[in-house]
């Protein structure tokens, strides 16, 4: 039996595209389950799941970009590695994330509100750095959307290359929204 991938981007009536407008992709969801929707007359609980799955796929340029890939460059799964602005970042990340979760241990074995008072500091400290690092992916997260319309021109003119480099932003989108994830996680359990 054999699976083949739904094309969200047709689906949606979209142009295939790495960089896609956000209102551009609400408009034409909308447009596409007003009649879809199960709870109109003739609507049609799969096609509204699928619509629903289309729009979630699409949101994201990690998941954006892998079905682009999946769907129209023939290109198989590959390891992507870590440039060295990505690698300077996970360099600061991983120690961040140690320090943290070794203090939150020790926060939590805090009783008095003397040993929790002395550990504010160190709170603050980490709170900051997690935060100033998280900016830092932020920066890196835009630089890489600025680029997706110019991986759109060369896919239009027929460069093949292209679809290499399409691949390598998603998996760097992919490594960023983990570290994201990852100072969330820190950052709330600093609070609470």
């Amino acid at each position: 039996m054999s699976c083949v991938m739904a094309d969200y981007f047709e689906l949606l009536g979209l142009l295939p595209r790495a960089a896609l407008d956000e209102a551009a992709l609400q408009n034409a969801y909308l447009e596409a389950t007003k009649s879809a929707h199960p709870d109109q007359a003739g609507g049609d609980a799969t096609l509204s799941a699928e619509l629903n799955a289309a729009l979630e796929a699409l949101k994201s340029p990690v998941t954006r970009l892998k079905h682009l890939v999946d769907t129209r460059s023939g290109l198989g799964w590959r390891a992507i590695p870590l440039e060295a602005g990505l690698m300077s970042l996970f360099e600061k990340l991983g120690p961040l994330l140690q320090q943290t979760g070794a203090f939150l241990t020790r926060k939590q074995a805090a009783t008095s509100a003397l040993a929790k008072a002395l550990l504010a500091s160190e709170e603050m400290r980490l709170r900051e750095a997690l935060e100033g690092l998280n900016e830092s992916i932020e920066e890196e997260w835009q630089r890489l959307e600025v680029m997706l319309p110019e991986c759109d021109a060369r896919l239009a003119a027929g460069d093949d290359a292209a679809w290499k480099d399409v691949q390598a932003m998603q998996a760097k989108f992919a490594y960023l929204t983990k570290w994201r994830a990852q100072i969330r996680e820190r950052l709330l359990g600093l609070m609470l």
